[in-house]
């Protein structure tokens, strides 16, 4: 299958994730309307922010991710499903963060975050066995770069005898996993871990695809 055929589709799934976040906020104001009701409506706010961000940043990714192949073969498009099931949940914690973080129902915040962080651990999983399975395949999926370069091309977190086999990227996995344990502890505490990584993602952690690669053929 043309990649770009993959692209198209979750291009799709992308779109529909990030535009239902919108509805956490609709109901704000609905009733009674003032400076009062908007700003105690500040866990809607901070919990849409930092979805935006995210579904935006592993949207960018994804098109990184896929601009190295030309072709999609049935593994790399089950991974690539798997993958999408996640993003399309996203909207799910974010309205359980946004209507327990705070007031009456706060006792439910720690488990928001914590649904919140497993959806990501689960999101990052995916991310990870993609890209592997690009590095092994690369030959067959028509990229541009062989194994070796886009093994090598890949930031790693520093120098050392362990660090330097450590994709800079994967540092999600373990920011995810840390935030949904703290959230246990504090709700509030773990979404800003959320959103730290949201910022993290912000930088590009991933090779660009060469600027010569071949177009897919018709």
């Amino acid at each position: 299958m043309d990649s770009r055929r993959a692209e198209s589709f979750s291009d799709g799934v992308f779109a529909v994730a990030i535009t239902v976040l919108i509805f956490n906020l609709l109901p704000i104001g609905q009733r009674v309307l003032n400076a009062h009701v908007l700003a105690m409506a500040w866990p809607q706010y901070a919990a849409y922010v930092v979805s935006f961000l995210t579904i935006g940043i592993m949207w960018t990714n994804h098109h990184t991710l896929f601009g190295h192949i030309r072709f999609i073969d049935r593994p790399l498009l089950v991974l690539n499903l798997l993958l999408l099931m996640g993003i399309v949940a996203i909207p799910f914690p974010t309205a359980l963060i946004a209507e327990h973080l705070t007031g009456p129902d706060r006792s439910g915040g720690q488990i928001a975050a914590a649904v919140y962080g497993a959806v990501m651990v689960a999101i990052s999983i995916f991310y990870n066995l993609i890209w592997w399975y690009l590095i092994g395949h690369a030959e067959e999926l028509g990229s541009a770069s062989s194994q070796q370069m886009l093994r090598g091309s890949v930031p790693r977190l520093g120098t050392g005898p362990v660090l330097s086999k450590i994709p800079r990227w994967s540092i999600g996995m373990v920011g995810y996993a840390a935030g949904t344990l703290i959230a246990f502890v504090s709700a509030g505490a773990s979404l800003a871990v959320y959103g730290l990584l949201a910022l993290f993602y912000l930088f590009n952690h991933l090779p660009n695809p060469p600027r010569d690669a071949p177009a897919p053929d018709a």
